[in-house]
């Protein structure tokens, strides 16, 4: 599979790119999106206790919010320009480098994963890889909330505020990743999902948040 680290850098080298323009344009993103705020703290009052995990963290805006919720939580991205940046940004909370593909954590020791659009970038053969990974470090009962892009779509893009990328976006079928949740081990418990909020708030594509659980 001699495709998948070639597509991993260029995914890191990616955003390093872009790391501070991202930064400047989502770190306060949460304060317009009622809905996910309202998801996020459901998904706090359901955790099973413990740490949590924002994976693919980007500036560290969800990992953030979570905190402030009263969880345990710390911040994990594949760019190290990314994390500079949330560590900048946010001092009172950890965060670091690692790839969902080899997670940097022991088995059974996280309470809950979020993972806010961390999956979009990724061939569709790597998402089992990184499914099966998240359920290996969450406890058992332990909680992941998914959100990614619904559609079908591959989106070539080759610039992001004027510097070159070398990444795709992957724009997803959502019973396609139910099933691979499932493969990997996760019970599902919901999937809701939403419209776009108007310009210039976000990208205007539907959205699917999935809650699926680690069985007991």
């Amino acid at each position: 599979m001699p495709e998948f680290p070639s597509a991993i850098d260029c995914i890191r080298s990616s955003y390093d790119r872009v790391a501070d323009a991202y930064a400047a344009t989502y770190f306060d993103e949460l304060k317009n999106k009622p809905f996910d705020r309202e998801l996020l703290l459901r998904f706090v009052r359901a955790t099973v206790g413990g740490r949590v995990c924002d994976m693919g963290c980007g500036p560290g805006q969800v990992a953030r919010f979570l905190h402030e919720a009263g969880a345990e939580a710390f911040g994990l991205d594949l760019s190290p320009g990314m994390v500079a940046e949330a560590r900048r940004l946010y001092a009172g909370v950890d965060f670091r480098e690692g790839d969902m593909l080899a997670l940097p954590l022991e088995d059974e020791s996280l309470g809950g994963i979020t993972a806010f659009y961390a999956i979009v970038n990724l061939p569709a053969e790597l998402r089992p890889l990184v499914f099966r990974e998240m359920l290996r470090v969450l406890r058992p009962a332990g909680l992941l909330l998914l959100t990614f892009h619904i559609g079908g779509e591959v989106l070539g893009v080759n610039e992001l505020w004027g510097r070159p990328i070398t990444m795709k976006f992957y724009t997803l079928d959502r019973d396609q990743v139910l099933r691979e949740l499932e493969e990997a081990g996760f019970a599902i418990e919901e999937c809701v999902e939403r419209g776009p909020y108007p310009p210039p708030i976000e990208h205007q594509s539907r959205r699917a948040y999935v809650f699926a659980r680690k069985p007991a």
